[in-house]
C-alpha cells in the first residue's frame, strides 16, 4: 500500500472527495484505510459497559485504499508515491510531485 497509519491524505473520490485527514488504521489484506473524519456513518448499539444508554453513534468508516492520496510534504498537495532505495539501504517513500522524502509517521 502506498499510504500508512499515520499519514496525511486527501480523498480523491466519493461522497467526501476534498476532505483530508490523518489515517487511524489501515487494512492491507482488505486494501482499505480508516481517515480521520471521513465517511462517518451511524450505527446503532445496544446498550452495554462503556455506554449503558445504548443509542446511535457516529464513526468513521473504512474506505478503499485507491480513493486516498498522499499529502507532498513540501506544497501539502496531492501527490503520487515512488519507491527508492536510500543510502543506507532501507527502502523510503518519495512524492512524485516535490521529489521530497516522505518520512516515516512514526520514526522520528
Amino acid at each position: 500500500m502506498h499510504v500508512k497509519k499515520g499519514d496525511k491524505v486527501q480523498v480523491i473520490t466519493g461522497k467526501d472527495k476534498g476532505k483530508t485527514g490523518v489515517i487511524l488504521a489501515a487494512f492491507p489484506k482488505k486494501d482499505r484505510v480508516i481517515v480521520e473524519g471521513v465517511n462517518i456513518v451511524k450505527k446503532h448499539t445496544k446498550p452495554n459497559q462503556e455506554n449503558p444508554q445504548g443509542g446511535i453513534v457516529s464513526k468513521e468508516a473504512a474506505i478503499h485504499v485507491s480513493n486516498v492520496m498522499l499529502l507532498d510534504p513540501k506544497s501539502g498537495e496531492p501527490t503520487r508515491v515512488s519507491y527508492k532505495v536510500g543510502e543506507d539501504g532501507k527502502k523510503v517513500r518519495i512524492a512524485k510531485k516535490s521529489g521530497e522524502v516522505i518520512a516515516d509517521p512514526f520514526k522520528k
